[in-house]
């Protein structure tokens, strides 16, 4: 395999050593998507902690939230484009295009979020997800304060906050590691 082919700059781990749970995990997406996210695949270097950091990217992504499913995975794209996290930006990318069936939309979200066509309340919530992500040590009780103001409760901003920092970890893991993103991504929803 030629560099350029590589997924990570780590070994990739044989599906014939891996735990069942892991193979598990990667069923829903083989019959929903036909494919496994690679990201899947490279955290299985560790199975124990794709397990661990997969049940919180549900609970934080899908679980019950007053945020929508849309409006975390525009977080993830908003924090994966400041940090520049190629895999990260092309896989939540493709996410928001899915669940808001307005590829433009998403497309706006990843070229700028302060330019795109969302309501006063996500423009909020966007711009405290990036200065978390760029400026945390001059995060504020006034950057909470101006999320309530647009009617945001304070367990949608925990929740906020939370998505903020999980795709800020999720970033790392895989500018870090040199997690590539699978090619199918960039034309879901499309």
């Amino acid at each position: 395999m030629c560099a350029e082919e590589r997924l990570t700059w780590l070994r990739v781990p044989a599906e014939d050593e891996l735990p069942e749970e892991v193979l598990e995990l990667w069923r829903p997406s083989l019959e929903k998507l036909g494919f496994v996210p690679n990201v899947l695949r490279l955290y299985a270097l560790r199975p124990s902690h794709l397990l661990a950091w997969n049940a919180h990217y549900e609970e934080a992504m899908k679980g019950d939230s007053g945020l929508t499913k849309a409006e975390r995975e525009m977080i993830a794209v908003v924090v994966s484009v400041a940090n520049r996290c190629d895999y990260c930006i092309a896989a939540h990318s493709a996410a928001l295009r899915k669940l808001t069936k307005d590829p433009a939309l998403a497309d706006a979200i990843a070229a700028g979020h302060a330019e795109a066509p969302v309501e006063p309340r996500v423009k909020a919530m966007l711009d405290y997800a990036l200065k978390l992500t760029l400026r945390p040590s001059e995060m504020t009780e006034a950057d909470v304060a101006a999320l309530r103001r647009e009617g945001w409760q304070d367990e949608d901003v925990m929740d906020i906050a939370e998505v903020t920092a999980l795709f800020n970890f999720s970033n790392r893991m895989a500018s870090g590691l040199g997690w590539v993103p699978n090619p199918e991504f960039y034309v879901l929803g499309r």
